[in-house]
Protein backbone atom coordinates (compact mmCIF):
# COMPACT_ATOMS: atom_id res chain seq x y z
CA UNK A 1 0.00 0.00 0.00
CA UNK A 2 0.76 3.95 -0.73
CA UNK A 3 0.64 6.06 1.88
CA UNK A 4 -1.56 8.88 1.13
CA UNK A 5 0.61 12.26 1.67
CA UNK A 6 -1.93 15.09 3.06
CA UNK A 7 -0.56 18.73 2.91
CA UNK A 8 -1.29 22.23 3.98
CA UNK A 9 0.48 25.37 3.93
CA UNK A 10 1.25 27.65 6.91
CA UNK A 11 1.98 31.19 7.08
CA UNK A 12 5.26 32.24 9.63
CA UNK A 13 3.54 34.46 12.33
CA UNK A 14 5.05 36.98 14.35
CA UNK A 15 4.57 34.82 17.44
CA UNK A 16 6.74 31.73 15.60
CA UNK A 17 10.35 33.69 15.51
CA UNK A 18 12.63 33.67 18.21
CA UNK A 19 15.28 36.20 19.22
CA UNK A 20 17.44 34.84 16.09
CA UNK A 21 14.54 36.57 14.23
CA UNK A 22 13.75 32.94 12.42
CA UNK A 23 10.83 30.00 13.60
CA UNK A 24 12.11 28.65 16.68
CA UNK A 25 12.81 25.08 16.92
CA UNK A 26 9.69 24.11 19.46
CA UNK A 27 7.47 25.87 16.66
CA UNK A 28 8.29 23.83 14.08
CA UNK A 29 7.72 20.75 16.67
CA UNK A 30 3.73 22.80 17.02
CA UNK A 31 3.64 22.28 13.07
CA UNK A 32 4.56 18.88 12.69
CA UNK A 33 1.57 18.21 15.33
CA UNK A 34 -0.89 20.23 13.83
CA UNK A 35 -0.64 19.03 10.64
CA UNK A 36 -0.51 15.24 12.08
CA UNK A 37 -4.42 16.86 13.79
CA UNK A 38 -5.33 17.98 10.14
CA UNK A 39 -4.13 14.79 8.59
CA UNK A 40 -6.29 12.53 11.08
CA UNK A 41 -9.30 15.07 10.72
CA UNK A 42 -9.26 14.94 7.08
CA UNK A 43 -10.11 11.05 7.34
CA UNK A 44 -13.06 11.96 9.70
CA UNK A 45 -15.56 10.01 8.05
CA UNK A 46 -14.63 7.07 9.20
CA UNK A 47 -16.55 6.24 12.34
CA UNK A 48 -14.08 4.90 14.71
CA UNK A 49 -12.12 8.14 14.81
CA UNK A 50 -13.35 9.46 17.73
CA UNK A 51 -12.70 6.23 19.80
CA UNK A 52 -9.01 7.31 19.18
CA UNK A 53 -7.06 9.98 20.36
CA UNK A 54 -3.18 9.72 19.74
CA UNK A 55 -0.19 10.69 22.54
CA UNK A 56 3.59 10.95 20.77
CA UNK A 57 5.86 8.22 22.16
CA UNK A 58 9.09 9.91 19.88
CA UNK A 59 10.08 12.62 17.96
CA UNK A 60 12.97 12.93 15.50
CA UNK A 61 13.44 16.36 13.96
CA UNK A 62 16.56 17.33 11.48
CA UNK A 63 16.48 21.07 11.22
CA UNK A 64 18.05 21.78 7.69
CA UNK A 65 17.29 25.47 6.86
CA UNK A 66 15.31 28.42 8.68
CA UNK A 67 12.31 30.42 7.96
CA UNK A 68 11.51 33.72 8.42
CA UNK A 69 8.42 36.05 9.45
CA UNK A 70 5.68 35.86 6.62
CA UNK A 71 6.64 33.38 4.54
CA UNK A 72 4.92 30.34 3.64
CA UNK A 73 5.58 27.09 4.01
CA UNK A 74 4.25 23.47 2.63
CA UNK A 75 3.88 20.94 5.75
CA UNK A 76 3.55 17.32 3.96
CA UNK A 77 2.98 14.32 5.94
CA UNK A 78 2.06 10.86 5.67
CA UNK A 79 1.74 7.51 7.71
CA UNK A 80 4.50 4.75 6.67
CA UNK A 81 2.46 2.51 9.13
CA UNK A 82 0.94 0.33 11.95
CA UNK A 83 2.12 -1.79 14.19
CA UNK A 84 -0.43 -3.15 17.20
CA UNK A 85 -0.95 0.63 18.93
CA UNK A 86 1.73 2.67 17.30
CA UNK A 87 2.34 4.32 14.38
CA UNK A 88 5.38 5.81 12.48
CA UNK A 89 4.65 9.38 10.57
CA UNK A 90 6.71 11.15 8.93
CA UNK A 91 7.07 14.70 8.19
CA UNK A 92 8.16 17.34 5.94
CA UNK A 93 8.50 21.46 5.96
CA UNK A 94 9.46 23.02 2.56
CA UNK A 95 9.66 26.74 1.51
CA UNK A 96 10.02 27.42 -1.88
CA UNK A 97 9.66 23.41 -2.48
CA UNK A 98 13.42 23.43 -0.87
CA UNK A 99 13.14 20.99 2.06
CA UNK A 100 14.07 23.01 5.68
CA UNK A 101 12.81 20.84 8.38
CA UNK A 102 11.76 16.22 8.25
CA UNK A 103 10.98 14.58 11.02
CA UNK A 104 9.75 11.14 12.14
CA UNK A 105 7.41 10.83 15.01
CA UNK A 106 5.93 7.11 16.80
CA UNK A 107 2.54 7.89 17.82
CA UNK A 108 0.51 5.91 20.20
CA UNK A 109 -2.94 5.28 19.67
CA UNK A 110 -5.17 5.60 22.63
CA UNK A 111 -9.19 4.88 23.50
CA UNK A 112 -10.42 8.11 23.96
CA UNK A 113 -12.36 7.02 27.16
CA UNK A 114 -9.93 4.77 29.42
CA UNK A 115 -6.96 6.64 27.53
CA UNK A 116 -5.40 2.95 27.49
CA UNK A 117 -3.70 1.64 24.29
CA UNK A 118 -5.96 0.79 21.41
CA UNK A 119 -5.50 -0.73 18.14
CA UNK A 120 -6.85 1.34 15.31
CA UNK A 121 -9.56 -1.29 13.03
CA UNK A 122 -8.21 -2.40 9.55
CA UNK A 123 -10.81 -0.07 7.60
CA UNK A 124 -9.44 2.75 9.54
CA UNK A 125 -5.76 2.10 9.01
CA UNK A 126 -6.25 1.56 5.06
CA UNK A 127 -8.03 4.78 5.32
CA UNK A 128 -4.43 6.58 5.12
CA UNK A 129 -3.19 4.20 2.15
CA UNK A 130 -4.03 3.72 -1.43
CA UNK A 131 -3.56 0.40 -3.01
Amino acid sequence: MIPIVFQHEIQVKASDIDELNHVNNIVYLKYIQDVAQAHWESISHHPDMEAIRWVARRHEIDYLKQAFLGEILTVKTWVEGFTGVTSIRHCEIYKNEVLITKSKTIWVALDSISFKPRRLSTALVESFFED
